[in-house]
């Protein structure tokens, strides 16, 4: 009986072998990284230290081991592959890298912090696709490629003098644009919009936060438009590309609740620029979202 579940057992692995192998050459050539095969679990992961890095942590020296590492993992799903990956970046690094992954057909899943009091801050970005191998592999390649080219303080910053007391940007303009009034609290003024979901057969709703908000400060110049826009999972991705198309900051995407249904996930922006514009740039935005 061994004997024979020995050998049905390695024919497996010869089919899935033959079947199921990665070209780890071309992979590796198109996403510009080495990479390792992990045949048992059915898995090519390519791996990018950030030894171009020096992160220090309240004294502590993190190094590429720590977490540093940026990675792709790709599979086999039917005709296709997936890739899983976690992209570490510095701030300046995060939105020109988010537009390389998502003008190339991967979805952004996540973006937040892995430490405190790190310096210079450290933001990872988690990614996923699913395309046939080529193209995969070729994505993946445009994000890294975008990642070193960025390096060394060769990202996008933004900068602006603004303060709220000197707040004297017309509402009425965003109001028309908006389609409804905002309310006004020491030269910020603050849209608000809702979204449902359930919890335990509850729904939850705007006033417990399941809510796309917005703040406007500034003139009709040179505004700041800082907010958050909830998204059923279906609608992240329709949303990050209208706003990064846009020239919207992308600073977190997370959730903020657990065993919800249907998720919701946030995503908070950080944008400057003509206050009408950034009203239109997130009015197009929220438009993508299911009505």
């Amino acid at each position: 009986m061994k004997k024979i579940i020995g050998c049905l057992l390695l024919m497996t692995s010869v089919l899935w072998a033959a079947g199921n192998s990665f070209d780890t050459v071309k992979i590796e050539q198109l996403t510009g990284l080495k990479g390792v095969l992990n045949e048992k679990a059915g898995v090519f992961k390519v791996s990018y230290p950030r030894s171009d890095l020096h992160v220090m942590s309240n004294g502590v020296t993190i190094t590429p081991p720590m977490g540093l590492t940026a990675w792709a993992a790709f599979t086999k799903m039917g005709d296709k592959d997936m890739v899983m990956g976690d992209i570490v970046m510095t701030e300046d690094q995060v939105n020109p890298v988010m537009s390389a992954a998502l003008d190339n057909g991967l979805d952004v899943t996540a973006l937040h912090n892995h430490f405190f009091w790190d310096q210079p801050k450290i933001m990872f970005m988690h990614i996923s696709g699913m395309m046939d191998e080529p193209t995969l592999a070729a994505a993946v390649g445009k994000v890294f490629s975008k990642l070193k080219e960025t390096q060394g303080s060769r990202g996008e910053t933004v900068h602006a003098d603004l303060d709220p007391a000197k707040t004297t940007l017309d509402p009425k303009k965003i109001e028309l644009i908006f389609g409804a009034p905002g309310d006004f609290n020491k030269g910020v003024y603050k849209w608000t919009w809702g979204k449902t979901t359930k919890m335990a057969g509850q729904e939850m709703g705007n006033a417990m936060g399941v809510n796309t908000w917005v703040t406007f400060i500034g003139s009709d110049e040179t505004a700041l438009a800082d907010g958050d826009v909830a998204m059923y999972e279906s609608e992240v991705t329709g949303v990050l590309k209208s706003l990064r198309h846009a020239h919207f900051n992308i600073v977190a995407i997370h959730n903020h609740m657990t065993m919800e249904d249907p998720r919701v996930i946030f995503l908070h922006f950080w944008a400057i620029g003509p206050a009408q514009d950034l009203a239109r740039s997130l009015k197009a935005a929220m438009d993508t979202q299911k009505k």
